[in-house]
């Protein structure tokens, strides 16, 4: 490797390191500022906070890593713009894709960490600091109850309730169906269902049982009535952001089992699995856009191009925050939603390209 390649690529990733040093301390000084009330409300123990925030750490970076890397690469550049280093690099026989080839390396580089941030280490991080959060940070009058949930539990048994409660563990309109092949053997419904802790149960009031067999109807009816299901409380209670705490291998798996559940959350998780691979290739793109906006030397200086390198960020966040909800709250194709900003911002980053190569 030559020079100018070695004299690029340190630049490169010691500008990214130093804005992730930069910009975390300060996520971390803002988060601890607006939860510090509860911490010591709640007498949460110092190890605990100890590993939130390390969890947090991992977190914030996975979740705007791109972000700063674009900035990184934007300020270095400009600077050497600045100082007419880019110029002397072009005059001495350089060409343009030659003294991309480094930036295109150091691109590499950061994008094995994001994969393997992505794919391994991210889940357990965003797990540790979801679970934090839920058992030291939020009141139970804040916890939203889940509605219309409908789940297959296992090859005979489907559940269904209109609204569940996690808090007080209580939900309203229960059902459930046992289907053996295509004939409905007995369903229970129940006005209210609430699962008793301390006994391992759930308590049904107003419960009925219709058995079909032998071609005719069992009713059977109890005001209240104890009993125990297939199912696990916390299926009647699916976290939105379960996804984000699985490992790839088990997030495929956990996704599959949930196509069979019929779960009405496929789109969240599906859109969590494509950003483990659209994000290590936005890297590449967001590179060779802030090269191409920052390499030349403009009038107003640096602040010209963060300017503008900001503005590009903003709204590849949006297209990025707008596509993903979409995919989550309807039924548009998730592998869509998430690659659609990188294609675009992808032709954007060859038209830039060919322009600043001219």
């Amino acid at each position: 490797m030559k020079i100018l390649d070695w004299y690029i690529l340190k630049r490169y990733l010691f500008t990214f390191l130093m804005m992730l040093l930069l910009f975390i301390p300060i996520g971390i000084t803002v988060n601890l500022a607006e939860k510090i009330g509860k911490i010591l409300e709640r007498e949460v123990p110092f190890a605990a906070v100890a590993q939130y925030y390390l969890d947090f750490t991992i977190y914030f970076a996975n979740l705007l890593f791109p972000i700063f890397l674009f900035l990184s690469v934007i300020w270095f550049t400009s600077k050497l713009a600045n100082n007419t280093e880019i110029v002397a690099f072009l005059s001495s026989g350089v060409s343009f894709w030659r003294f991309l080839r480094p930036y295109m390396i150091g691109a590499t580089i950061v994008a094995a960490f994001a994969l393997l941030l992505g794919l391994y280490l991210a889940p357990k991080a965003s797990k540790g600091f979801n679970q934090f959060k839920y058992e030291y940070l939020k009141n139970n009058a804040n916890v939203v109850q889940t509605s219309n949930i409908f789940r297959q539990v296992n090859d005979t048994d489907y559940i269904y309730v209109s609204n569940f409660n996690p808090a007080t563990k209580v939900g309203s309109n229960f059902s459930l169906e046992h289907v053996v092949g295509n004939e409905l053997k007995y369903k229970i419904t129940a006005n209210n269902i609430r699962y008793v802790e301390e006994d391992s149960v759930y308590r049904l009031s107003t419960y009925t049982k219709r058995k079909f067999q032998d071609n005719r109807e069992v009713l059977e009816t109890t005001r209240r009535k104890d009993t125990v299901f297939p199912f696990d409380v916390k299926d009647l209670t699916p976290e939105e952001y379960i996804a984000e705490t699985l490992q790839y291998d088990e997030l495929i798996d956990f996704i599959e089992k949930e196509k069979q559940r019929g779960s009405s959350n496929i789109g969240r998780y599906e859109v969590v699995k494509y950003k483990k691979w659209s994000l290590p290739v936005s890297v590449f793109i967001l590179t060779i856009i802030a090269v191409a906006v920052s390499s030349k030397k403009r009038r107003g200086g640096m602040g010209v191009n963060l300017a503008f390198g900001i503005s590009i960020a903003m709204i590849y966040v949006f297209f990025d925050k707008i596509f993903g909800v979409m995919a989550e709250q309807s039924s548009f194709n998730p592998i869509v939603a998430v690659w659609f900003p990188n294609i675009v911002f992808g032709i954007l980053a060859i038209y830039l390209l060919y322009n600043a190569k001219r």
